[in-house]
């Protein structure tokens, strides 16, 4: 029997997928409602955290962060079968989820961290992107049951936290990606074109095609053959701050770029590749 902790929109979609597979799984939020509502799709909902865990084998996690993980799993740990198994797909930070697979293995109990790149529809229709790091050992023993709830199941290595800081650099990525294209529909505004015919330059240019090799770039430290010098793109950073003051239209991102370009460019690296810009990460 399963029990699932965490009824919104991606919770609640992996518990309609189990149950359409036939599993017993019992449920609980904070919210009760939420909880009930997946009775009609013949889930069991509780009041009580401990209740709902009661003679679970396995107990999914979908909270909002690290407080609310270590709040819950302290409630419910008072029905904790022996064995039980915790998965956590909660997006919570590296450190915290490194202390808590540890604290939990102290207590005798498997903590892994399968935190997800998957929407409600995702999780309903058992696609997307799950990762997973920690003991190879338990993973595989896992296996089956995480394969089943997902498209991809990612496995990153034993380190405990590895799955932890992926999705926060894959959702940091996406923050980027989404106020860059922010950014884009800014500058748009500023020098007078639609949102709809700016939304074109995706047509004609994919700047996503570069971005591997870019990548590779900046990990093996190749800033000394230029395909675009950092001081280069610094003027053509300032033709764009120039184009958006001049028309009183505020940019998020491109500000903090440029200011991290002129504090490299002062460092002596004008004449270097752009993607010198990475430099400091690379240090050890």
């Amino acid at each position: 029997m399963t029990a699932f902790f965490g009824m919104g929109k991606l919770g609640s979609g992996f518990v309609r997928a189990l149950r359409r597979r036939g599993k017993e799984v019992r449920v609980w939020n904070r919210t009760h409602a939420r909880a009930q509502a997946l009775e009609a799709w013949g889930a069991a909902a509780f009041q009580d955290p401990a209740e709902a865990a009661r003679g679970a084998t396995r107990l999914h996690l979908a909270l909002s962060d690290d407080a609310s993980v270590d709040e819950v799993l302290e409630q419910a740990r008072a029905g904790f079968a022996a064995g039980v198994t915790i998965v956590d797909h909660t997006t919570t930070s590296a450190t915290g989820t490194a202390a808590r697979v540890a604290r939990w293995a102290d207590r005798g109990i498997t903590f892994v961290h399968a935190p997800v790149f998957m929407g409600p529809q995702n999780a309903l229709d058992s696609t997307g992107i799950m990762l997973v790091s920690g003991d190879p050992a338990r993973v595989e023993a896992l296996r089956p049951a995480l394969e089943a709830m997902t498209g991809k199941l990612s496995y990153l290595g034993p380190r405990t936290d590895a799955a932890a800081a992926f999705k926060l650099m894959g959702n940091l990525l996406l923050m980027f990606l989404t106020t860059g294209l922010a950014d884009l529909l800014a500058l748009a505004k500023a020098t007078g074109v639609l949102p709809e015919d700016a939304a074109k330059l995706l047509d004609v240019f994919n700047p996503g095609v570069t971005v591997a090799a870019r990548m590779n770039r900046m990990v093996e430290g190749k800033f000394s053959e230029p395909s675009w010098e950092l001081a280069m793109a610094r003027k053509d950073a300032r033709l764009m701050l120039e184009e958006a003051a001049r028309a009183h239209v505020p940019l998020a991102v491109l500000p903090a770029i440029a200011a991290r370009m002129d504090t490299v460019i002062a460092e002596g690296h004008g004449s270097a590749d752009w993607t010198v810009l990475a430099k400091d990460a690379l240090t050890r």
